[in-house]
């Protein structure tokens, strides 16, 4: 067993103050008043005080020596992770038509928590909308008849056999209130259109809106429109092949476009086809839009290139691959241009996206912070004033003969730095390693990023600061788990002048506290065994739990397993390791909490650096099996209320089966049970839920007599007496009955909708023509 911290001495104050008290008799026996009123009484009050409180130091010092033992083993503290976001800045100045340029660094403020801007950007003087062509529901089909006569008199081949009129409805998206979107499901073209727009308090030369439109144009050539983009954080599946990831490579981008117009910017007269045509724009992104926040920059072109169509019908505004028809004709007339936005190829679902955006990271620069002087001696260490901080950004300067500071070089090894005197005798290190460092290779120094402290060489390895050479250090700290703000909070930036205004259009994200030495004295034993290696299966379950900036509830670590492989039993792929992750908080799914692409991509960076180069790393997150339970109970004749004997029933039964921490369950319960291991972490994989266990878990409820009956059923609606679960498979309560007699059946809590599992279409087989698909808006009834 581990031996616990000894206590030097466990005198409390009473106990002191006791045993003063008894030696007053053997000392000094003509002192006989012991109450409180008397002043030597008084005394030794004040000195039994005083002791404990000096005891109480004494007995900190085996605590310190466990500290001190951790420092000697370098067990690393996890610093503190700096939260990340995305941000606008709104260029509102209406009084003059310019761009204005922004470089990176640029501080803006949540409150007290700072956060800088990590990319420049051009301030584009416009306002952007974003709309989508949602399909419109004609239950009747009588407005789809209307339109098709409608069309037929301007166009007489679009009521052809071989073409077909989808009517759709022109929807404002503005990413934050509403739901995400899928662009192949929630639009009949695949796409999400980017309107650029003047201001709407624009000062109009003359009332001339048109020459308004050519002046934003001219302003505009040239410049980059930086795009911000947040997808639908909703795919939890990873891949680390063994030569590194490549995961984000495998997903085709997004495709940005804008109107090609023909010469004279007019379309042919009929019967040439009228059809709007587009060009790609080159673009620069670093992320992999489709799975992660990013920002995407598209240099705009010249102005005459970002001229829209000057001949259309009103019948034609809008349909086929038009951009979409604007009802509100002072929108229609501030529109400079159209970027239209798809992804072909590629499941997209998107969140929120918005012009002048760029990606800021929470710190907090610290710039010059003076330390103590140098001393000349071997092994000096010097403390940061504000830690934690990250630890890329620390940059010591130290003054050399000349009385010149010179920036020295990080290192994480002082054990290979080389000696300050080189002789021939020293050991050459080859060249390309060298490279890194400053002519003075000797220069360097480690930095703890949790506690702050930087240390230096002893000479033989490393530069010793000479004696009252000056040190400096410049830094960035950060705030840890409050850099996590909410949508909205970063409103202001001292750097920015009148006319501008910064916001986040969605939490920031990332952040996590640093880890406490409690924290680290439950990790020393794990620490010791894989040194931040992955090797076995504990070493993937404890290293992954330490993943900083997310918050995990379960690991499952199944190696030599791809889930994509046939059979889907541990040993099938040898080589691979498939980590099922569960977060510990999911305010989406409470029951059954799903990992974001966030959460996966954090847990993949984190992972990537400590596998080994030879392992396949595969992170994915539960699959969800839903199953429908009915429960018939018998009451006992003791005045059990029988809601609250039901409601009991239900909750054992839903944290049995929960995916993680069923902490309704009494020990004795998880003891008695041969899988009691798993059963802390949750429901075990690959374990079949059985109707009668679940009648054995339900009769141990108190005031249950015995249980009439418990039936099961999965999507299909089919009652079973077990549902199996393979590969990732957990089981998700989609309805649970608890009912005093017979239970019920799954079908009635299914609402007699039973899924189709077959894959199969109801509307029959049979190769139908392929019609051309011509999308039209529908003209609202009232404006």
């Amino acid at each position: 067993m581990p031996l616990p911290a000894p206590s030097l001495d466990n005198r409390k104050y009473q106990d002191l103050l006791n045993e003063a008290l008894a030696r007053i008799p053997v000392h000094t026996p003509e002192w006989t008043n012991f109450g409180p009123a008397d002043p030597g009484v008084t005394l030794i009050e004040v000195f039994a005080f005083m002791t404990e409180n000096l005891l109480y130091r004494a007995n900190q010092i085996p605590e310190r020596n466990r500290s001190k033992f951790i420092e000697l083993l370098g067990v690393p503290l996890s610093p503190a992770a700096s939260a990340r976001g995305l941000v606008t800045i709104a260029n509102e100045n209406v009084a003059t038509i310019q761009a204005v340029t922004l470089q990176a660094g640029l501080e803006a403020r949540a409150g007290q928590i700072p956060f800088i801007t990590e990319k420049g950007l051009d301030v584009l003087p416009l306002e952007a909308q974003l709309y989508l062509k949602r399909r419109y529901a004609d239950e009747s089909g009588e407005r789809t008849r209307h339109y098709n006569m409608l069309y037929s008199s301007l166009r007489q081949e679009l009521p052809a056999a071989e073409t077909k009129l989808v009517l759709y409805e022109t929807v404002a998206w503005n990413g934050v209130d509403a739901n995400p979107i899928n662009l192949a499901d929630d639009t009949v073209d695949g796409c999400l259109w980017l309107a650029l727009l003047t201001r709407k308090n624009e000062v109009t030369p003359g009332g001339d809106k048109a020459l308004l439109r050519k002046q934003v144009r001219e302003e505009l050539a040239g410049k980059t429109l930086s795009l911000g983009i947040v997808p639908a954080l909703d795919d939890n599946a990873r891949r680390l092949q063994p030569k590194g990831s490549n995961d984000e490579a495998s997903q085709p981008p997004l495709v940005f476009e804008m109107p090609r117009l023909p010469a004279g910017g007019k379309l042919p007269q009929e019967p040439q086809p009228r059809e709007a045509e587009y060009r790609p724009l080159e673009f620069r992104t670093q992320v992999n839009l489709l799975k992660k926040p990013g920002i995407v920059e598209l240099p705009l072109p010249s102005a005459a290139e970002m001229e829209l169509w000057q001949d259309l019908d009103p019948l034609e505004a809008g349909s086929g691959n038009f951009p979409p028809a604007l009802d509100d004709t002072k929108d229609a007339e501030r529109v400079v241009t159209w970027i239209r936005i798809s992804a072909r190829g590629a499941r997209a679902r998107l969140l929120w996206a918005g012009i002048n955006a760029t990606t800021v990271l929470q710190r907090e620069p610290i710039a010059s912070e003076v330390l103590s002087d140098g001393t000349g001696e071997p092994d000096q260490i010097r403390q940061i004033a504000n830690p934690p901080l990250l630890e890329k950004s620390v940059r010591v300067y130290v003054s050399n003969a000349a009385g010149e500071l010179v920036e020295w070089t990080r290192i994480d090894d002082l054990l290979a730095a080389p000696p300050e005197v080189q002789s021939a005798y020293t050991p050459r290190l080859p060249r390309a390693e060298l490279q890194p460092l400053e002519r003075d290779s000797a220069n360097v120094f480690t930095v703890d990023a949790e506690s702050g402290k930087i240390s230096f060489g002893d000479g033989l390895r490393g530069r010793r600061p000479p004696a009252n050479a000056k040190i400096r250090v410049s830094y960035d700290r950060s705030n840890g788990l409050d850099g996590n703000v909410a949508r909205g909070a970063i409103n202001s930036s001292a750097a920015l002048g009148a006319g501008f205004k910064i916001t986040n259009p969605v939490p920031t994200w990332g952040g996590a506290p640093s880890e406490d030495i409690a924290e680290a004295q439950k990790q020393i034993p794990r620490y010791i065994q894989h040194r931040d290696r992955l090797v076995t299966a504990a070493d993937f379950e404890a290293i992954t739990l330490r993943t900083p900036g997310v918050q995990i509830g379960r690991v499952e670590v199944l190696p030599a397993f791809s889930p994509d492989l046939a059979p889907d039993a541990p040993g099938n792929a040898p080589g691979t390791v498939t980590l099922m992750l569960i977060p510990e908080i999911d305010p989406v799914h409470p029951q059954a909490p799903e990992p974001d692409s966030l959460f996966m991509g954090t847990v993949c960076n984190y992972l990537d650096a400590r596998r080994l180069v030879t392992t396949e790393l595969i992170l994915r997150g539960p699959d969800y099996r839903d199953i429908w339970i009915g429960v018939g109970i018998e009451l006992l004749a003791d005045g059990s209320s029988g809601s609250e004997v039901r409601d009991a029933v239900k909750n054992r039964i839903s944290k049995f089966l929960a995916p993680m921490h069923p902490s309704g369950l009494s020990s004795t319960e998880l003891m008695a049970n041969p899988d009691f291991a798993d059963l802390q972490k949750g429901w075990p994989l690959r374990r079949a839920v059985s109707a009668a266990e679940l009648m054995a878990v339900a009769s141990r409820v108190r005031g249950v007599r015995f249980i009439r009956g418990v039936k099961l059923a999965g999507t299909d609606g089919v009652e079973l007496p077990e549902i199996a679960m393979h590969s990732l498979q957990l089981p998700r309560i989609a309805g649970l009955s608890v009912v005093v007699g017979d239970a019920p059946s799954p079908a009635s809590l299914m609402g007699g909708v039973v899924q189709d599992t077959t894959g199969e279409n109801s509307t029959g087989g049979g190769n139908q023509p392929k019609q051309r698909v011509v999308a039209v808006p529908v003209i609202p009834d009232r404006c």
